[in-house]
């Protein structure tokens, strides 16, 4: 058990060369902080982001409608198709993967507007192909790794203009995706009409060339911060600071003492030039002051938020650990008394000594994979990937599905319309109640999974045309529950600096589950010819999702009231103890 012990040492003399302002100066002069824009330049970011979005997801349902005359002319329509889209998500997960890193390295902006050039040029090349290789290479491979540095671009930058209403301008964006890929079948069809294959593809490519547009929108959102005025209570927050003496927060570890420590008053050691034992009683707005600072090095790991002076005494080696792992730029060492020619008030560091690290931790750090030590993370991709795949794989068998029920072209194509159409009612209305209603985005992905697989066993059972538009239409307006709060859900968890390797992480995942799965549920369904039973297993998909969730959300709920019980038990003791000592004396 660690006990800290923390005291507020007022130093006797200042530099020469700190003058803080008075009370009067800083109140007189208007201050400003700077926020996200939620909105401005943020706008035409959403933009930006459908336009390469909107090719990309609607390329891969429409692929057949593209290029299923050119596979057949060549003997590979159906084993090529399947081997192609999933080359595609595999490349896309890999390029996902070390985007985090790249754009430590080239920039954000910079590794997006390479993808935008990439998928162009990739829709370019297919205009030429004349083999499923050539197809391969220019779909699979470089329009993959296009996309896959197009989306983290693409949601790292939107997470950085949106911080108060994401669900809403998400929203935005994917009913602009939405319209986009209804008119996207519909646009193709008339290109093949009119100018044939490689006219078509030529003619796509130039659609695909606004992607380098807007990737070059993707500002970074230092350029269009919003300047704020500072209210008066953070301006006299400021003052009571600039006020308020340097202090060196001293932990002191004691291995031996229990846990709770008796109440005591806060109190300034004295000054060096005070007489000694002599101890100078605080003010009501220094203790003010102090119960803020104090809150901050309430344990030991909190201390990297403390720009103040440091001093650890009687650490253990896993106590010092925990504190390089803080501050990782340096290590604080030194005892009560300081380093021997410090400067009072000054802050005492030490490099920590270079060592070599081993290629495992190399890759460890350059992808971050310590992010799947977090059972919460991994919670969140495994339980987004089942869904995923369990969603895009029940709408590319659905239409095959109603063929086998006996419907025919047009009435299947009504009710895959009727899905279509109640999606993009469904971006609507998330956009138009994010404005009223602020919830979780990680709510609204479960709420979603979970009704999803309440509407899907009904769909199993129906078989008439007008029961199967409207279970249709129900599981299209659920769709959107699923999509568009998928990033959200990630830049919710984890930290700006994290999303991009987090979300890559995340792409990783999903695109090989994806490639490996796959296969596994088409030979089931040719070898039984049941599409109910892979209904039913893409259903069970869609449960890993949910059930593991919802019992993350319980056991959460259940942790954090147990805590609050303990604490509140602990605050009686004390204060029990306290009064016991006071009657003592």
């Amino acid at each position: 058990k660690v006990a800290t012990e923390v005291a507020w040492q007022s130093l006797a003399t200042k530099q020469p060369t700190e003058q803080h302002p008075t009370r009067s100066e800083m109140k007189s002069s208007k201050k400003y902080k700077l926020e996200a824009p939620d909105g401005g330049w943020g706008i035409l970011v959403c933009i930006g982001m459908a336009l390469p979005f909107t090719s990309a997801l609607a390329a891969l349902p429409s692929f057949g409608l593209v290029f299923g005359d050119f596979l057949k002319s060549i003997g590979a329509e159906t084993s090529a198709m399947a081997i192609i889209t999933s080359a595609f998500f595999s490349s896309m997960s890999f390029a996902g993967l070390f985007s985090g890193s790249l754009f430590q390295r080239f920039g954000m902006r910079a590794v997006g507007v390479t993808g935008g050039i990439l998928y162009f040029l990739g829709t370019l090349f297919q205009a030429f192909a004349t083999s499923t290789m050539h197809l391969l290479l220019a779909f699979s491979l470089v329009q993959g790794l296009a996309f896959g540095l197009i989306v983290p671009t693409s949601y790292t930058t939107f997470n950085h203009y949106f911080v108060k209403n994401r669900v809403m301008w998400m929203s935005f964006a994917q009913t602009l995706i939405g319209l986009g890929s209804m008119l996207y079948p519909i646009v193709m069809q008339r290109l093949l009409q009119w100018y044939g294959f490689r006219g078509c593809l030529l003619i796509l490519s130039g659609l695909n060339a606004h992607a380098v547009l807007g990737m070059l929108v993707m500002h970074p959102v230092e350029w269009h911060m919003r300047r704020v005025p500072i209210s008066p209570e953070e301006q006299e927050l400021q003052v009571r600071k600039a006020e308020f003496p340097k202090t060196t927060v001293v932990v002191r570890v004691q291995p031996e003492t229990p846990l709770i420590a008796e109440k005591e008053q806060p109190k300034f050691l004295a000054p060096a030039t005070a007489e000694p034992g002599s101890i100078r009683r605080l003010s009501h707005a220094d203790e003010q002051m102090l119960k803020v600072i104090s809150s901050r090095a309430s344990s030991i790991t909190s201390l990297g938020n403390w720009t103040g002076p440091v001093v650890v005494s009687d650490a253990s080696p896993q106590m010092m650990h925990s504190l390089q792992a803080s501050r990782r730029q340096s290590m604080v060492v030194g005892a009560a008394g300081g380093a021997a020619g410090a400067v009072p008030g000054s802050v005492v560091l030490e490099e920590a000594p270079a060592t070599k690290k081993s290629w495992i931790q190399v890759v460890v750090d350059f992808l971050d994979l310590t992010l799947l030590k977090k059972p919460i993370y991994v919670n969140i991709v495994l339980g987004i990937t089942f869904a995923l795949y369990s969603d895009i794989t029940f709408f590319t068998m659905q239409p095959v599905y109603l063929f086998e029920l006996g419907y025919s072209r047009p009435d299947t194509a009504t009710i895959i319309a009727l899905g279509a159409a109640a999606d993009l009612a469904s971006r609507i209305f998330l956009a138009l109640t994010a404005v009223c209603i602020q919830v979780p985005s990680r709510y609204i992905y479960l709420a979603g999974a979970v009704l999803t697989v309440f509407a899907r066993f009904v769909f199993n059972g129906i078989t008439e045309f007008v029961g199967m538009a409207c279970i249709t239409a129900v599981i299209g307006f659920l769709r959107t529950w699923l999509h568009v709060p998928l990033p959200l859900v990630f830049a919710d968890y984890l930290p700006k600096e994290r999303f991009a390797t987090g979300y890559g992480l995340f792409m990783f995942t999903q695109g090989n589950a994806m490639f490996l799965i796959g296969p596994i549920v088409g030979i089931i369904r040719d070898k039984t010819q049941n599409y109910l039973l892979v209904f039913h297993i893409l259903n069970g998909f869609m449960m890993l999702c949910a059930v593991p969730w919802v019992i993350e959300v319980l056991i959460v709920k259940f942790r954090r009231r147990n805590k609050i019980e303990r604490n509140n038990v602990d605050h009686e003791e004390a204060e029990n103890q306290a009064a016991r000592g006071q009657m003592v004396n």
